[in-house]
């Protein structure tokens, strides 16, 4: 049957340059491995052209398909399922980017790109190498391939195809989308018309910032990048080059460190922008799986330059390249598996190719193993041992620390798979992110120090004289620094501890000494060589860095503290009623250093998203501004609402705001009134989900929610709330003469819809309560400040240590030459 405007023209091209994609990636694969094999042969040169015009078409193919998707979302046909799923009319073309790699088969397609612009790279740039290490990636783009493939062998599906149509999904039936169906039950030849009068799904809203157009193409360019190295290594093995690859590899090396690094990088200052975090980094398991790889990865590229430098450390690189990519490839199972997504806040969900993905993993780890194991003792090994005195000794220290913090965080990052293999239960506790800092904090002081003083030693063995003359000043300079950081930079951080608190200065202090050490170093040891600095400006940065990250966190402050009337959000609730303002429009709320004042809020033309305009003013009238945090609705089947922040920008901090709580979260017009109850200690009540016992009357209470003075009379009424569930929940209402008037404070209870009053005093040993239930509680925010001082730092850091490793990389390609 014809139906009536669709556009097959589009799928029908993707599905053949799909099909293209994997034909030509296998045959560049087999080609260049015949050229590995016929290497010297005549031969040779045959299967190689042949490999070059497999990749060519495959490059060719994938760029084809990531074209057309665009093309099909742009043009906003919906009678393709991803183009539905992903997208909307409202949406920038930006955002249209964006919504390819929303779904998993965009990413995968995004993937194989870069792997097609590095592939041809290589193909002009590696010389003798081009083969082994093309075969690997060609091998690599044929299982990329496999993920969009969308076919069904025996009832197996592999591989999801982003050009399906929607109406061979199970979301247009007969009894789901009845209007679009004939008496007879065939679907109707013009059932487009219907489809184009609405919308698509749309693009998840917390997606929809600037940085989810930039963050996952950097990251998966550096996913992509870490097969360089990978192949290198598998290259050396199969061609029994057990060192020759190490040359060309390491600026291959370096450049997936920047790249993904940067990624993560991206990630974090998304994340900072737009989620509630508290912050740009809070162990997120999609975070976590990023970071092991880049860990691991960095790990190797010491190992790399120790091998360069002193012929040692050969073995441990192989296996530190080959594990960098095989975490790439866990990470990608984690992420997509949706075994994350009760966990992570960006998870993918389950497509239901698990079991292709447990492969796509499998095939690349079990082959390189086998490889590496059997190729072991063929790798040169030096059996003298290096000298403690030695730089490569103290690099090679520092690189079993980063695999040692990459094993640490993957095993607990691992904890929901694991947990479903083997039926446990096992979980890192309520606060994730003190469980991975109590540990990565001792890693942040070895790093730090290393950093600062490997540089100083000589390769093979340095004279201890030398050594300790050329420390003693960055050693006493860095103590100076750090004393004054710990004494003047307001780090007050005792919720875990005087141990944990210890830690962090220790830790500033390695920080401060990597930063100062390398400087000395470029200074006295390179005498000022910028080319040959770049390893010392990474260093530089990576201190720097660590400065800010821990100012930030130590030294967070919560502005928004709340003695007067916190809000109740319930044990389980992560916020805190005593850290978020309750603010009522138009009202100006005493916030220390500033007066905070909640002005209106807007609403965007298509109504999603709530922008509510807070004004601060500081006390000494030296600034004032408007913030404006919003809510967004979910989408994409989520009910609720995201919250957005926005945050004020200083040189030497950051006030950041979210909105917690906001009545119009819910909808129509609060038509309850209150009932009135009179009660004695003990006695209960009942509203539709629960009861309310009184349980008892404190007079003129001070505790940290409330203070009176001596001129106050105020009695609190303290009651336990109880639902049907058995979730119990607390309320303190008031009752206060101040300046001869009679005052009334209600509380809130949000999770069970109840506003609760302490009205009148019926007798000594009775008092009126008076309950609202309501799903519209009167007109508030629940507002959450935080000043992140230094934050900067975290930033600056980043782009100096970044503007090493390019340095280093443009050293070592000069050195290539």
């Amino acid at each position: 049957m014809n139906y009536i405007g669709e556009h097959l023209l589009p799928g029908q091209l993707g599905h053949f340059f799909i099909v293209l994609s994997l034909v030509s990636s296998l045959v560049a694969c087999m080609a260049y491995w015949k050229t590995v094999r016929k290497e010297g042969l005549e031969e040779e040169a045959g299967w190689k052209k042949i490999g070059r015009i497999g990749y060519w078409l495959n490059a060719i193919s994938v760029f084809a398909i990531f074209g057309i998707i665009y093309y099909i979302i742009s043009q906003h046909y919906f009678e393709y399922y991803y183009a539905w799923n992903h997208s909307d009319k409202s949406l920038s073309p930006k955002f249209l980017l964006s919504s390819i790699w929303e779904g998993q088969e965009g990413s995968f397609i995004l993937w194989a790109l870069w792997h097609g612009v590095l592939g041809l790279v290589i193909m002009f740039t590696a010389g003798k190498w081009e083969a082994p290490v093309m075969s690997v990636l060609s091998f690599t783009q044929f299982t990329l391939s496999t993920m969009v493939l969308g076919i069904y062998v025996f009832g197996l599906k592999i591989g999801s195809n982003p050009f399906i149509l929607l109406r061979e999904t199970d979301l247009i039936t007969a009894s789901s989308t009845p209007f679009l169906f004939e008496a007879n039950g065939n679907l109707r030849a013009d059932y487009l018309r219907f489809i184009y009068e609405g919308d698509g799904a749309g693009l998840n809203q917390l997606l929809q910032n600037y940085w989810m157009v930039i963050h996952p193409p950097v990251l998966f360019l550096g996913f992509a990048a870490t097969i360089i190295p990978f192949a290198y290594a598998i290259g050396g093995l199969m061609k029994k080059d057990y060192t020759g690859w190490m040359k060309p590899a390491l600026p291959w090396a370096l450049f997936a460190a920047v790249a993904l690094g940067t990624g993560i990088m991206m990630g974090a200052k998304w994340a900072y922008e737009s989620l509630s975090f508290g912050g740009y980094w809070a162990w997120d398991p999609v975070e976590n799986a990023s970071l092991v790889p880049w860990l691991i990865l960095v790990a190797g590229i010491h190992t790399h330059l120790i091998f360069k430098s002193s012929g040692h450390s050969l073995r441990i690189t192989y296996f530190f390249y080959i594990l960098q990519f095989i975490l790439i490839l866990y990470s990608t199972y984690l992420t997509r598996s949706g075994d994350l997504q009760d966990t992570s806040v960006h998870a993918f969900t389950n497509l239901g190719m698990n079991w292709q993905l447990r492969i796509f993993v499998i095939v690349f780890l079990l082959p390189s193993l086998f490889l590496y194991f059997k190729h072991y003792k063929h790798i040169p090994h030096h059996q003298k041992e290096e000298e403690t005195y030695s730089r490569e000794f103290w690099m090679y220290i520092g690189s079993l620390v980063l695999f040692l913090s990459a094993l640490f965080i993957i095993l607990f990052t691992s904890l929901p798979v694991i947990n479903k293999i083997f039926g446990t239960s096992f979980t890192v506790g309520g606060d994730v992110e003190f469980f991975y800092n109590r540990i990565q904090i001792f890693v942040a002081i070895v790093i730090g120090i290393l950093t600062a003083v490997t540089q100083f030693f000589k390769y093979k063995n340095t004279p201890k004289g030398y050594f300790s003359r050329k420390m003693a000043l960055p050693l006493l300079i860095s103590v100076v620094i750090s004393l004054l950081i710990s004494l003047f930079g307001n780090i007050h951080y005792d919720k875990y501890g005087l141990g944990f608190l210890t830690a962090i200065h220790v830790a500033m202090f390695s920080a401060v000494f990597a930063v100062v050490g390398n400087l000395f170093y470029i200074i006295t040891g390179l005498k000022g060589k910028i080319l040959a600095s770049g390893a010392s400006i990474a260093h530089i940065g990576f201190g720097i860095f660590l400065v800010g990250v821990l100012i930030s966190s130590a030294g967070k402050q919560v502005l928004s503290q709340n003695r007067v009337n916190p809000l109740n959000f319930g044990e389980d609730n992560k916020e805190k009623g005593t850290e978020n303002l309750t603010m009522f429009q138009g009202v100006r709320i005493d916030m220390g250093d500033y007066w905070v004042t909640y002005v209106k809020d807007t609403t965007n033309p298509l109504g999603n998203i709530m922008y509510f305009h807070i004004f601060m003013e500081s006390k000494d009238g030296k600034e004032q501004f408007t913030l404006y945090p919003d809510l967004i609705r979910n989408t994409k089947g989520q009910e609720g609402f995201s919250n957005n922040p926005d945050a004020k920008h200083y040189w030497n901090k950051d006030i950041f705001t979210y909105i917690t709580y906001a009545d119009k979260m819910t909808t129509g017009e609060d038509t309850a009134s209150f009932r009135t109850h009179e009660m004695k200690k003990g006695d209960t009540i009942y509203y539709s989900a629960g009861f309310i016992r009184l349980d008892t009357v404190t007079i003129n209470p001070n505790d940290e929610i409330h203070s009176f003075t001596s001129r106050d009379t105020a009695l609190r009424a303290e009651l336990t709330v109880q639902s049907i569930e058995g979730s119990k929940f607390r309320a303190y209402p008031l009752y206060y003469l101040k300046d001869n008037k009679i005052n009334y404070q209600l509380d809130t209870v949000i999770s069970q819809g109840l506003a609760i009053g302490f009205s009148r005093i019926v007798d000594p040993e009775t008092i009126e309560i008076s309950v609202k239930e309501s799903s519209k509680l009167t007109p508030f925010i629940a507002l959450k400040v935080l000043k992140f001082p230094m934050i900067n730092l975290v930033w600056i850091g980043t782009l100096i240590m970044l503007a090493g490793f390019f340095i280093s990389i443009y050293y070592r390609l000069k050195l290539l030459k």
